[in-house]
C-alpha cells in the first residue's frame, strides 16, 4: 500500500515539472521571439571602423552606439579620436560626403599616465575608464596598464588630486629592441681584475 502511494506521488512530482519545463520553455520562446533583435551587417562595418576608445567624445557611451546613430543618418565627424582617417573611410563605406572633424584630433597617440607618488588611492579614476585600463585598489597607489588605455582622458576630471597626466604613448612591445652590451664586462664590479701569476 505505501509502495503504491509513494510510487504514485514520485510520478505525479515528475508530470508536475514536466509540465513546469514545458510550459517555461514555451514562454521562453514566445519572449525570444517577441524581443527578438537583428544584428545589422552595416552597423558592424560602421563600428569596425571606429576606433574603440568608447570615451563618449562623440556624444553617445561608446563606439557601438555612435555606430548605430551613423547608421540612422547622425553626422561621421563626431569623433576625435579617430580623426580625419576614421571620417574618409566612413564616408567611403557610406556614399557620403566627408565633413571636417567636430573637435580637436590628437596630434599623437596619448595615455594617461598617474603621478603614483601623489595618487591617495580614491579608485575614482578606475571607475571612469571605460576600458578598465587602470588597477589598483582603494587608499592604495594606482597605475595605468598603458598597452589598455585608449587615451580617451575621461580619467582626468574625476581624479581630487589632479595627479593624472597625458603623455605620449611609447613604442608597443612589438617594436622593443634589446640593448646591446659593448663591453664584455657585464656586471658593474670595483674589484680589480685578478693578475695572472697569482
Amino acid at each position: 500500500m505505501n509502495s503504491s502511494i509513494d510510487l504514485i506521488g514520485i510520478l505525479s512530482a515528475v508530470a508536475v515539472l514536466t509540465g513546469l519545463g514545458i510550459g517555461f520553455g514555451a514562454l521562453l520562446g514566445v519572449v525570444s521571439e517577441r524581443f527578438k533583435r537583428e544584428d545589422n551587417p552595416l552597423v558592424e562595418q560602421i563600428n569596425t571602423l571606429l576606433p574603440q576608445t568608447q570615451c563618449g567624445q562623440c556624444g553617445y557611451p561608446g563606439c557601438r552606439p555612435y555606430a548605430e546613430a551613423i547608421n540612422q543618418g547622425d553626422a561621421l565627424n563626431k569623433c576625435p579620436p579617430g580623426g580625419e582617417a576614421t571620417i574618409h573611410a566612413l564616408a567611403d563605406l557610406l556614399g557620403r560626403d566627408p565633413e571636417p572633424l567636430d573637435g580637436e584630433a590628437q596630434s599623437e597617440a596619448k595615455v594617461a599616465f598617474i603621478r603614483e607618488a601623489e595618487c591617495i588611492g580614491c579608485t575614482k579614476c578606475i571607475q571612469a575608464c571605460p576600458v578598465d585600463a587602470i588597477i589598483g585598489a582603494a587608499k592604495l597607489m594606482h597605475t595605468v596598464i598603458e598597452d589598455e588605455c585608449t587615451g580617451c582622458d575621461l580619467c582626468l576630471d574625476p581624479c581630487p588630486v589632479d595627479c593624472i597626466d597625458m603623455l605620449p604613448r611609447s613604442a608597443p612591445i612589438t617594436q622593443w629592441q634589446p640593448v646591446v652590451a659593448h663591453s664584455s664586462n657585464m656586471i658593474a664590479s670595483d674589484r680589480q681584475p685578478a693578475s695572472g701569476g697569482s
